[in-house]
């Protein structure tokens, strides 16, 4: 009978607690299963390519010249800073101005003949309708102010015409900016097309990155880039991407990490600069681009 007693408060217990882990196990079933943290969402690979500083396409221009001839003045210096339609050389033309004085002054005998004629006309008119004059001498008065028309029509285009050439001997700058090269000197020879100076507006530039063309499904317009170059250590600058073309070419610039390959087709990628920077034009950096995540 002790036994019997000993043993009943020993079972009764468990099975007090096998039925309450039944139940919490049912509850729970209920309940559905207990959710485990959240997964960090997947980090956007960064983007690494190599580029230069460039000036926007119409803040970088060669200044080139239509004529041909012998630069007479130069007026800047490179490194100058000037404005728009500030004069930057002249070639000689005197030779030209000579004829324009010419021409007009051809300009001023042929409205002189014209005035002569055109008073010509309306006299014999007159006679004519007096009976006074023949039908032949007003042909004849008619025909001579004609032709001081045209006379004095070809003056003034030969005016035109070497005003054009005077006014294309002075060479000025079409933008407002820094001269970076003036390679002309005065009494050196020039052709048609030959450049005078370049001028560009330091202000505006920007980085022409050379990105893989395996990333071109990871960049993204407006992404944030980050610029260092090198002799700047410990510097970078904020740019965002606001240009991606719509083809591939081959890579212009050699890439400086040796394990990186050379015959990659790349983007050139347009990046916006959002701070001043000391970076020159044409000098090289390296951007780390914040892309799409893969798969996105």
């Amino acid at each position: 009978m002790k036994a019997t007693t000993v043993l009943l408060r020993v079972i009764l217990p468990l099975a007090a607690l096998g039925a309450l882990s039944a139940f919490v196990l049912r509850v729970r079933g209920r309940s559905g299963p207990v959710a485990e943290p959240a997964a960090s969402a997947a980090t956007a690979p960064l983007i690494r390519a190599e580029g230069r500083l460039v000036a926007y396409p119409d803040a970088d221009v060669t200044v080139g010249t239509d004529l041909q001839g012998i630069v007479a003045r130069v007026f800047v210096e490179e490194g100058a800073q000037v404005h728009r339609g500030e004069r930057l050389a002249e070639l000689d033309a005197s030779e030209e101005r000579a004829a324009l004085a010419e021409a007009r002054a051809h300009v001023v005998e042929a409205e002189a003949d014209l005035r002569l004629f055109e008073a010509d006309v309306e006299r014999v008119q007159v006679l004519k309708d007096r009976a006074l004059a023949s039908q032949q001498a007003l042909d004849r008065a008619v025909r001579d102010r004609d032709g001081a028309r045209a006379r004095l029509d070809v003056a003034r285009a030969s005016v035109e015409r070497l005003s054009a050439v005077v006014r294309k001997a002075l060479i000025t700058s079409p933008i407002e900016g820094v001269v970076l090269e003036r390679p002309v000197r005065v009494g050196e020879a020039v052709s048609a097309g030959d450049s005078i100076a370049r001028v560009a507006n330091l202000s505006r530039t920007r980085v022409e990155a050379e990105v893989d063309e395996f990333d071109a499904g990871s960049i993204r317009l407006g992404a944030t880039v980050q610029v260092t170059a090198e002799g700047y250590a410990g510097q970078s600058w904020i740019g965002r991407v606001e240009e991606i073309p719509d083809v591939v070419q081959g890579r212009r610039l050699k890439p400086q990490d040796p394990g990186r390959p050379q015959d990659t087709r790349v983007l050139l990628v347009k990046i916006a600069l959002t701070e001043p920077t000391p970076l020159k034009l044409g000098q090289r950096v390296e951007v780390e681009i914040s892309g799409a995540a893969r798969g996105q």
